[in-house]
């Protein structure tokens, strides 16, 4: 698969009508007619079959790699509050990267001249997760007797119609962040690991070294038609608390929305966006702030070569993930800013790839800076791939990542990382 192969099949329950896959799909296969005519058939991505007047489809992932961590020695000034660099001992595990693996079902029929769906993902990984905990992203049990987590991200149902766009209903991937991390490289491979020594089923990827995770969050989010390759959609989300300010009773929910556009330009594909997001945030016993950030990117291929730049800037919103490190103690809110960086060549069954990227938090006010000398200033990353498509399901690829972590006092420390393995598609 090809590096927009890999971001349409991520990408194509979330928006339908985006970059379309470049090789055409196979063409059906008739199957021997029983009660009802059933037809099994492959489809652009996943395997699939229509019965009763509706297709159910089947798409998934599964991978693996082995990662060495090499982090930096402990130290007098190597502590970085926030910082996504391992400091200590090299470290070796077998682990998922970014993603985990992934099994979706996907039922749409069209009813009374609308096309209607109900969506479901889960996202097991192959690490064990901690005594007492089920969620796939918690802390690893790295011992026997454990068993994987569990990740139910998605359960979504969809309302289209021509004319009229499509009505979202449940759990899915979040308006921001989400072109960020969808054409992300390190999407497909580790990156800034995270935890190496007890890992959980999913690394950092780029994720906190170049833009903020968008989640898998509960919404309601309506999606025009596509208008000469512009849409844009607006949904309404849960509120979400902060990670680590004050206790908050929030009353409103979050606001999110997204803009994209995609055309060709002589020979040039480029797709571009921008999202925002904003959200009240209500401190339990008095006082209340808002959360908000914009970000805004755009993609160019050019034959084998496709080139991105991404920026965001936010306010209240924190680093990494939503609402981590957004306030000081008092729910003072902290500006943050990040960007990346990437270029993808393709030849053949072979792709290199390489991205630089960081993400910026500042202090509240400066009695925050009195009392949180220590506290991450800015996360940093470059990272290098080289992939080989094996079949046009699997795919290996090698990777090394170095990440570096700097404190407001200018405490420091880094770690590179090297990972190979590969991952599936189907």
């Amino acid at each position: 698969m090809s590096d927009e192969d890999y971001s349409e099949l991520l990408k194509e329950d979330t928006e339908q009508a985006q970059n379309a896959v470049t090789a055409p799909p196979p063409a059906p296969v008739q199957a021997p007619a029983t009660g009802g005519g059933r037809i099994i058939k492959a489809t652009d991505s996943g395997i699939g079959f229509e019965v009763g007047g509706a297709t159910i489809k089947f798409s998934g992932s599964v991978n693996g790699f082995y990662v060495s961590d090499n982090g930096q020695t402990p130290g007098a000034n190597t502590t970085v509050v926030g910082g996504v660099t391992n400091v200590g001992n090299s470290t070796s595990a077998v682990r998922n990267g970014l993603l985990p693996g992934f099994f979706k079902i996907d039922v749409t029929t069209t009813q009374g001249g609308w096309d209607v769906g109900a969506h479901f993902g889960m996202y097991p990984g192959i690490n064990s997760a901690a005594w007492g905990t089920l969620g796939a992203n918690n802390g690893g049990q790295p011992t026997a007797l454990a068993t994987a987590g569990i990740d139910f991200r998605q359960t979504y149902l969809t309302v289209a119609r021509k004319g009229f766009g499509e009505l979202k209903i449940g759990r899915d991937v979040g308006l921001f962040g989400q072109d960020a991390i969808l054409n992300d490289i390190t999407l497909l491979t580790p990156g800034t690991p995270g935890s190496n020594i007890a890992p959980s089923n999913t690394t950092l990827g780029r994720i906190g070294v170049g833009y903020i995770y968008t989640d898998f969050q509960p919404q309601i989010t309506y999606t025009t038609p596509s208008f000469m390759g512009l849409k844009a959609s607006v949904g309404v989300f849960q509120p979400l608390a902060s990670l680590t300010g004050p206790t908050e009773s929030n009353t409103q929910p979050g606001f999110q929305a997204r803009i994209a556009y995609d055309t060709k330009l002589g020979g040039v594909g480029l797709h571009s966006w921008v999202s925002g997001i904003t959200q009240k945030h209500d401190i339990l016993g008095g006082g209340s702030y808002v959360g908000r950030g914009i970000d805004f990117g755009s993609k160019a291929t050019v034959g084998p070569v496709s080139v991105l730049g991404y920026y965001y800037t936010a306010k209240g919103l924190g680093t990494t993930v939503l609402n981590l490190f957004d306030t000081d103690g008092n729910g003072n809110t902290r500006g943050s800013e990040g960007y990346y960086f990437q270029a993808v060549l393709n030849h053949g069954k072979w792709t290199l790839a390489g991205s630089y990227g960081a993400s910026l938090l500042h202090f509240a006010d400066a009695s925050d800076a009195v009392s949180n000398p220590t506290l991450v200033r800015r996360n940093e990353s470059e990272v290098g791939q080289v992939r080989y498509g094996l079949t046009s399901w699997v795919t290996l690829i090698g990777e090394y990542t170095h990440s570096h972590s700097v404190a407001h006092n200018n405490n420091s420390a880094s770690s590179n990382t090297v990972a190979v393995g590969g991952i599936l598609f189907f």
